[in-house]
Order: C-alpha cells, then sequence, then structure tokens
C-alpha cells in the first residue's frame, strides 16, 4: 500500500511536467517559467533550492552526531545565502533580464569571462546532484527493500522526463505543492515525537553538555572551521545557477528581492524540523540503525501509522526529487546559453532548447554514475559542490556588482587563482580549511589582477 502511494506521488510528477510543456514554447519559457511567478510560487521554488536531500537526512545525521555546531552550514548558512541574495544579488540581476549569472560576467567582463565561470559552474553541480540520488535511494530502499542502485537509477529517470518536459514551470508547480506536503508531514511527526519525548526539559536532560552550543571554542582554528561552516554554502552558494533560476522566474524585481527574504525565514524556521526529529528518535529508539542518514526514514518506517507513512515518504520523494530537477536543469542551461551560445552565437532558440535538453540527459547519467560508484556522504557532497564555487564565482561576481575597477584580468585571476590554491590545499591537506585560503586567494587575484592591469592600461609606456 505504502509503496502503491509513493509511485502515485511519483507519476503525479510526470503529470505536472507534461501539463507545464503546454507552457513552454521558448527557452526563456524552459529556463525561468517565462519570468511570470506570483510571490508564493517564487517564494515556494526558491526556499525548494535547498530543502531536499541534505535539510532531511544529511544535517540531522550530523547534528545527532556533533550537535548544533555540526550543523552552522546546513540550515544556518542556506538561509544566510537567501538572505544576502535577497539583500544584495537579486536586485541588480534582476534588472539586467539574463538568463544565467554567467551571462553577467559577458556584460561585466567579457565573453573569455563568460566562458571561464561556465566551465566552473557545470562541474560544481555534480555533487549537488548526486547527493539528491543517493538520498532518494535511500529512502526507496527503505521502503521498497530494492538495492538503492536500482532506486536510483529508477527516480533519476523520473526526475530526467519531467525535467525534459515542462523545465522550471514543472520545478515551480511541483515545489508549491510538495512544500506543503512536507511542511504538514514533518509538523505533525515533530508535534508526536515531542509529546513521547516529553518536552524540551527531557530533551536537555539526556543530551551530553555542550550539545546545543552556537559558538566555537576561543581557538583560530575553531573559529576558522566555524567561519568556513558559515560562508560555505552562505556565500558559495549565491553565483550558483539554481539559485539564481529560481529568483530569477519572479514576475517582477520587488517581488524577486520579497521571495529571497521569505524563503531564507522559511529556511531558518521550518529546516529545524528534521533535526528534532532526528534527535528524538535517537532518544526513543536506540535500536534503530547506525546509519545516522537513515535514523528518519527508518523511524517513520517503524513506528509511524500508515497515514503518517504515506505523507511522510511521499512528501520526501517528491521533495528530493524537486531539487534534483532544478539542481539538473541549472547547469543544462548554463550549457546552452553560455557554451554553446559562445561557439554558435547565431543558433536558433529551438536549437538551443534542444541543445539544453539534451545537456539535462547527460547531466543526469553522469550524476546517476556517481552517486553509485562512489562511497558518498549527502552533507560532504553538498558542502563539496558549495566550496567549488565560492572558491572561483563567488568573488568575481560580488566584485563585478560593487567594485567598479574590477575588470577583466582581475576577474580571471580571481577564478584561476583562487580554484588552484583551494584544489592545492585539498591536496596537502592543510590545518586550516582549504576553503579559506581558496577564498583568501581569489580575493587577492581579484584586487592585484584589477589594479595591475589597469595602471598598465594607464600608462602604456611600462608594457
Amino acid at each position: 500500500m505504502l509503496l502503491f502511494f509513493i509511485s502515485l506521488y511519483l507519476l503525479s510528477n510526470v503529470a505536472v511536467g507534461a501539463w507545464a510543456a503546454r507552457k513552454v514554447t521558448t527557452s526563456q519559457d524552459f529556463v525561468l517559467a517565462g519570468r511570470g511567478l506570483p510571490l508564493f510560487l517564487a517564494a515556494s521554488v526558491t526556499f525548494a533550492t535547498w530543502f531536499g536531500s541534505e535539510t532531511i537526512m544529511g544535517a540531522p545525521a550530523m547534528f545527532v552526531e556533533g550537535g548544533l555546531l555540526a550543523v552552522i552550514e546546513e540550515p544556518f548558512g542556506s538561509a544566510l545565502c537567501l538572505f544576502l541574495v535577497g539583500a544584495f544579488f537579486a536586485r541588480p540581476l534582476y534588472k539586467l533580464n539574463i538568463t544565467t549569472f554567467c551571462d553577467y560576467f559577458r556584460i561585466r567582463f567579457g565573453r573569455s569571462a563568460e566562458l571561464l565561470s561556465a566551465l566552473m559552474v557545470i562541474p560544481s553541480y555534480f555533487s549537488w546532484i548526486a547527493a539528491q540520488l543517493v538520498a532518494i535511494g535511500i529512502v526507496l530502499s527503505v521502503v521498497t527493500d530494492i538495492p538503492r542502485e536500482y532506486c536510483v537509477i529508477g527516480s533519476a529517470t523520473i526526475v530526467m522526463i519531467y525535467t525534459l518536459m515542462g523545465g522550471m514551470w514543472s520545478i515551480s508547480v511541483t515545489d508549491f505543492f510538495h512544500n506543503l506536503i512536507i511542511i504538514v508531514a514533518l509538523a505533525v511527526l515533530a508535534v508526536i515525537l515531542w509529546n513521547d519525548v516529553g518536552g524540551w526539559e527531557t530533551i536537555q536532560r539526556r543530551t551530553q553538555p555542550g550539545f546545543f552550543r552556537f559558538f566555537p571554542n576561543n581557538t583560530a582554528k575553531d573559529w576558522l572551521e566555524y567561519v568556513a561552516a558559515w560562508i560555505t554554502i552562505g556565500l558559495g552558494s549565491i553565483p550558483q545557477q539554481d539559485v539564481f533560476q529560481r529568483v530569477m522566474s519572479a514576475k517582477s524585481e520587488k517581488v524577486s528581492v520579497r521571495a529571497s527574504y521569505l524563503a531564507s525565514g522559511m529556511y531558518l524556521t521550518i529546516a529545524m524540523l528534521p533535526l528534532f526529529i532526528a534527535l528524538s528518535a535517537k532518544m526513543l529508539h536506540p535500536d534503530l540503525p547506525k546509519d545516522s542518514q537513515l535514523i528518519i526514514p527508518n523511524m517513520v518506517m517503524r513506528h509511524g501509522s500508515l497515514p503518517l507513512q504515506i505523507l511522510f515518504f511521499g512528501a520526501v520523494t517528491s521533495a528530493i526529487l524537486s531539487v534534483s530537477s532544478g539542481a539538473i536543469l541549472a547547469p543544462s542551461t548554463v550549457f546552452g546559453e553560455n557554451v554553446m551560445k559562445f561557439f554558435r552565437p547565431d543558433i536558433s532558440d529551438k536549437a538551443l532548447l534542444a541543445t539544453i535538453r539534451w545537456a539535462v540527459v547527460v547531466i543526469t547519467i553522469v550524476c546517476v554514475l556517481m552517486s553509485t560508484t562512489r562511497e558518498t556522504n549527502i552533507f560532504d557532497l553538498v558542502g563539496e559542490s558549495s566550496a567549488f564555487s565560492l572558491v572561483s564565482l563567488f568573488v568575481p561576481l560580488a566584485a563585478g556588482i560593487y567594485w567598479k575597477r574590477a575588470n577583466l584580468t582581475g576577474c580571471l585571476c580571481s577564478m584561476a587563482i583562487g580554484f588552484s590554491v583551494w584544489l592545492l590545499c585539498l591536496w596537502q591537506d592543510t590545518s586550516y580549511p582549504p576553503i579559506i585560503w581558496g577564498l583568501l586567494a581569489s580575493l587577492a587575484g581579484m584586487i592585484v589582477g584589477s589594479l595591475v592591469s589597469a595602471k598598465r592600461s594607464l600608462n602604456p609606456a611600462a608594457n
């Protein structure tokens, strides 16, 4: 019975994709939903950017093992990212009427910056998509006892199909309904567990000292790791195409800003529910599997009623698929808009739409292979994806908007040096977080590259 209802959830996604396909006549319709989303849809689809595998499975697993300090990256960093997008990035980018944020690099710095930013963006999504597919494989294998690999392949096929059909239109509509269902499911489950646990006093008494501490120990290393946790997603996901597409799909500049703020608030509050559910489940049911990523699915399977199982697993499955869809659409769009157009600027809109759809297929296959052949941790995969863009793209994007002296040389130096230093630090296994060094190197590359090249242009005799 449970499997039957989950199958209905999955088929409903395909049905929505078929309905949304009627609204798609141009690449803009496919990528940005025709820039026509009202506030409730824009906020819902922005909130759903990350409300999937990491929030429901990855972060709770980290929380029950390491306490509040272990989940600064998610959900706190994610809420910070959406707030900063609304405060500093949504308005200036929306005014440009562009399709990808790589388009901004072309307008602000030049075509070489556009191409390099696109080549940085596309692979940064592979780990993120793989994390979603790992999560959906875990959920479906718990429900069906089918091997995880087969669950990944089946769910990836479904998400690929409805993404190919309706693009951002199908993502927006499905996200709205998924959010309603998952919020209700989490709230019902949280109320049940709150009563079973015995309230806040019982929780405090049964957790180890310092479990809810929000600030680190007073050492340089601990504080740098703390800052790194805040900025990995907090800054690193700002220059990511899936966030950009969801915010830019709003029907107006004002709506895009408000949707970002509203989504940030929703994330900071609603994302607390999975953390509480996981902690309560660990207290009440010590017989649950040691793999903390499975703690919530197994708890619901063993101790939830059938209606709650249907509500929870259907909503979780659909939510993760929606996140996956947006994550697959983002690099596919960048490939079409900023790589294919770079080499074929005269490409027709029909051919461009076909290219983006083919990219959806290829990227899905690559990420399925990643998720079925690597030993993967959901939380680590998401952090890996955001760190990739933080050290290469955040500084050029922010400097381009807010520093008039930023130029092409600084942009290219910032991307190349930041990314190279980050990789070197990962390889050397440094004592301090590699993304701190990568971000500082990216900043230095932007400042030095821009100032030196500007000085040379003003003084030709120095060349």
